[in-house]
């Protein structure tokens, strides 16, 4: 199905509740604007091959609007020559498109770092992880405080094999996320984790997606999301598990530190289970700032802004808790310790 084909989404469907089409496409809705490439640069190890596969969902209008505006596609096969990756997209100009493949076929981390001053930056990731591999992937967002971004993700998980996926919320000023893994053989295991930093007036909407079609896999979300000022985050969280899917595991959990009375945070989980032996689990949780622990830090001799910065720090560490790659989890702290720093003295 083309773009020119399909009808604006209600706001009844939940993808599009909190972020209406009309909100996240770069100019008006019954266009398609021209579009310049993400830049994509390796920093360190591996090596690109030209052009990505078209993965579509049809009745998904924003990978069908990503697929047509085109930009640039590189798919990213691992050698095994390279523990770690470190990719770099650069979003310039007023579109800007990327798309990018990985093949997974063996034991990597690999770190992508979104940044620019693009008006508005469409990013499409797949990935197909092989049988038998362990790997790691991180996007940090770093675009310009006036970026939007429209981001999506399609994973797919092969026989014992273990994903982990982390994100980094810390730039952009509308962002949409949409990540879809698919579980197609049994043995296989999926790790993620989402931290963001809601600051100004941004506004982050994640939408997860984690198809069990298969049985014996695991899976595991957490979402931390520290907002300020008049931020605004939203998660929302499917686990679906398949009939005849037995003996999976799947949980969820979202938590939400307010730091202003306009600050909003939306959590959402829902499970679809459709086997019987199964474990599924949901929480989530929202709370300002504990006064007592602030009250600790300041009878340290920490200023209330210092204070408040560090356990903002300590809430979206933690939201890495889950993961176990030490370069992953190294790289995704690092950043978020600079950003905090850099926030901490405007």
């Amino acid at each position: 199905m083309k773009y020119a084909d399909m009808a604006v989404p209600s706001r009844a469907q939940h993808l599009w509740r909190y972020t209406p089409w009309a909100r996240i496409h770069p100019t008006s809705v019954d266009k398609v604007p021209e579009a310049q490439p993400v830049h994509w640069k390796l920093l360190e190890g591996g090596s690109f091959v030209q052009g990505a596969p078209r993965v579509l969902i049809d009745d998904d209008i924003g990978r069908v609007f990503l697929s047509e505006l085109g930009g640039s596609a590189q798919t990213l096969e691992t050698s095994g020559h390279h523990e770690i990756v470190h990719v770099q997209a650069m979003a310039s100009g007023h579109v800007a498109v990327g798309h990018l493949h990985l093949m997974m076929k063996h034991n990597t981390t690999v770190l992508i770092h979104l940044t620019g001053e693009a008006d508005w930056a469409g990013l499409h990731i797949t990935g197909e992880v092989s049988a038998n591999v362990q790997c790691a992937i991180g996007l940090v967002n770093e675009l310009s405080a006036n970026s939007k971004l429209l981001h999506c993700e399609n994973w797919s998980i092969g026989r014992d094999a273990s994903l982990e996926l982390a994100s980094l919320s810390i730039g952009g000023f509308r962002c949409k996320s949409d990540v879809r893994t698919v579980f197609t053989a049994p043995g296989s295991q999926l790790t993620q984790a989402i931290s963001v930093h809601g600051h100004q007036q941004r506004h982050v909407d994640h939408h997860i997606e984690i198809h069990h079609l298969v049985p014996h896999t695991d899976s595991s979300l957490h979402i931390h999301a520290a907002c300020d000022d008049q931020s605004h985050s939203i998660s929302t969280g499917l686990l679906a598990i398949a009939e005849d899917a037995n003996h999976c595991d799947a949980g969820q959990v979202f938590k939400n530190l307010l730091l202003s009375e306009k600050a909003r945070a939306e959590a959402i989980p829902e499970l679809e289970v459709l086997a019987d032996e199964v474990a599924a689990a949901h929480g989530a949780a929202s709370a300002p700032v504990d006064r007592d622990q602030l009250h600790y830090l300041m009878s340290r001799g920490l200023a209330p802004d210092e204070a408040i910065a560090l356990l903002i720090e300590g809430f979206m560490q933690d939201g890495f808790s889950n993961l176990k790659q030490e370069a992953l989890i190294n790289e995704m702290r690092t950043r978020l310790t600079v950003h905090l720093e850099c926030e901490l003295r405007r």
